[in-house]
């Protein structure tokens, strides 16, 4: 599994320079072990031993991994929400909330509540009003000085960030959120002593949320927007492959929104969302490091039990159709070339899953891959060549993609026949077993460091607990992909790399 935290505009970025690094941990598996599987197993054992479940009545569940090597402990709140839940026309709204949710409450954040109030309900109506004012051809010039004017006088009330302060101040680190197609994060680090004041804070946050400088948010939003789809060409490539691979799946939008959505969102759409998403029987809670469990689940049922029980709403969200033939676009754009090719694959608790862990990571993770080693280093005929597996999520049927920059003097005609070349390859000829140990011993390494910090612990069992149904099912990966054979490579290769679910997308430099 992963989490996808990647924005668009630095997408191939991150895959040229991650996908090629060798972990540190698949050193100590390629050290003559005879059984790597059984030496890591140990390893997982204690730790899943030191793992404690619950659930409050309420439906919250909490995952809590106890580790006393340091005085510290990760906190991690997981809302089963993203952007694929999104109504349609309010595309953007999960991410937006996300930015709106350290904001503070009633009493974080302000200096006079009531006060506030009365001026945001303000700022609400205006914003109303100019918006009207502009779709009826008036002049909403009055409006917006009013706008300005009322926007000042709420900002004397606000106490900035006053919600990271406190955690900084309490000696919290690393106070971050993130959302994607699936899933809303957010996470931080205190001190083991602090634990009280991370289940007080966390707890008034989403029950007592105050979406206070939504306006200011939303020119923020809209300029992420900006720079990473609208300026950036491998933006605009993302997010129309995005749009011709999917027909009828929320997969088809982007996790940012579309602009007309984001300028039309109000506070009250936020609200909305917040109330039929952020339920209690959607909410995870990952904790890891120098906690006791059952002063955990005291503080749990204190803080969190005073959630109110309320049924989530029914998803409406159904699976893409089947791909049936080939798409393909072409971007012209003040770019250099890129070529990218998806295929569609089933969801992450699919039976194969681990045989398409193992397939990409053949195809494309690392300079030892295929596509690396044969196009940029053998017949040099790319400047890069990577992959990305679970794209543009993977709790649904999603997409494994390939993609490669030419080298000048290359046609991308001439690149998609390399690549397709050694499709054809994984699909007719059995793996070597050497490297199939290989691939697998870099899976093994990869759990491993996944699991070597208390937030790595915690992201990864509160994920494989939502998306899978059981946390435990964790540590059941390195098992699945040992299982992993040849046979099944080629069965998957065939079945999943056909030209009729291919879609195809070209960044081409203007004329």
């Amino acid at each position: 599994m992963k989490i996808l935290w990647r924005f668009l505009v630095v997408l191939l970025l991150i895959i040229s320079l991650v996908f090629g690094l060798q972990t540190p941990a698949l050193a100590l598996l390629d050290s003559g072990t005879p059984n790597p599987a059984s030496s890591i197993q140990p390893y997982l054992d204690r730790v899943k031993s030191k793992v404690t479940e619950f659930q409050l009545e309420n439906g919250i569940k909490f995952i809590v991994l106890e580790q006393h090597q340091a005085p510290v402990v990760s906190l991690l709140t997981y809302a089963d929400v993203g952007g694929a839940d999104e109504p349609v026309g309010k595309t953007g709204i999960a991410h937006f909330l996300e930015h709106l949710a350290f904001k503070g409450t009633t009493r974080i954040g302000t200096t006079d509540w009531q006060a506030e109030k009365v001026l945001l309900d303000q700022l609400d109506q205006l914003d109303g009003q100019i918006r009207e004012a502009i779709a009826t051809g008036k002049d909403p010039k009055d409006l917006q000085a009013e706008f300005t004017k009322t926007q000042a006088e709420a900002d004397q009330y606000v106490k900035s960030n006053e919600f990271g302060q406190i955690i900084t101040q309490a000696g919290g680190v690393g106070l971050n959120a993130a959302t994607g197609t699936d899933y809303t994060l957010y996470f931080y680090n205190l001190p083991a002593n602090k634990l009280e004041l991370w289940f007080s804070l966390e707890s008034e946050r989403f029950l007592d949320p105050v979406f206070r400088e939504f306006f200011k948010e939303k020119e923020v939003i809209l300029e992420e927007r900006r720079a990473g789809v609208d300026n950036s060409p491998t933006g605009q490539l993302f997010q129309t492959l995005q749009d011709q691979a999917f027909s009828t799946h929320p997969y088809k939008r982007p996790v940012i929104g579309y602009e007309e959505d984001i300028r039309n969102l109000t506070r009250q759409d936020v609200q909305e969302f917040f109330e039929t998403h952020y339920v209690p029987s959607k909410l995870t809670i990952g904790i890891a490091g120098d906690v006791n469990p059952q002063q955990v689940k005291q503080l749990a049922e204190s803080y969190f039990g005073r959630y109110a029980a309320k049924p989530a709403t029914p998803s409406t969200i159904s699976p893409e159709p089947p791909q049936t033939a080939p798409q393909e676009f072409t971007l012209e754009l003040d770019h250099q070339p890129v070529y990218v090719e998806g295929y569609h694959r089933p969801a992450v608790d699919h039976p194969d899953n681990a045989v398409y862990e193992v397939i990409a990571k053949i195809m494309s993770d690392g300079r030892r891959s295929r596509l690396y080693s044969r196009l940029v280093e053998q017949q040099q005929v790319a400047l890069s060549a990577s992959g990305l597996n679970g794209y543009p999520g993977d709790k649904f049927a999603h997409m494994i993609l390939f993609i490669a920059l030419p080298v000048p003097g290359v046609s991308l005609e001439q690149l998609a026949q390399s690549l397709q070349a050694e499709i054809t390859k994984i699909q007719q000829e059995p793996i070597d077993p050497k490297d199939l140990d290989r691939v697998k011993k870099q899976f093994k390494a990869e759990v491993l460091s996944s699991l070597g910090s208390n937030r790595g612990m915690a992201i990864n069992l509160v994920e494989s607990e939502v998306k899978l149904g059981d946390w435990q099912k964790l540590f059941e990966t390195i098992d699945r992909v040992e299982a992993v054979t040849a046979e099944d490579i080629q069965r998957v290769a065939k079945a999943t790399f056909t030209e009729a679910n291919r879609t195809v997308g070209k960044l081409v430099p203007k004329s």
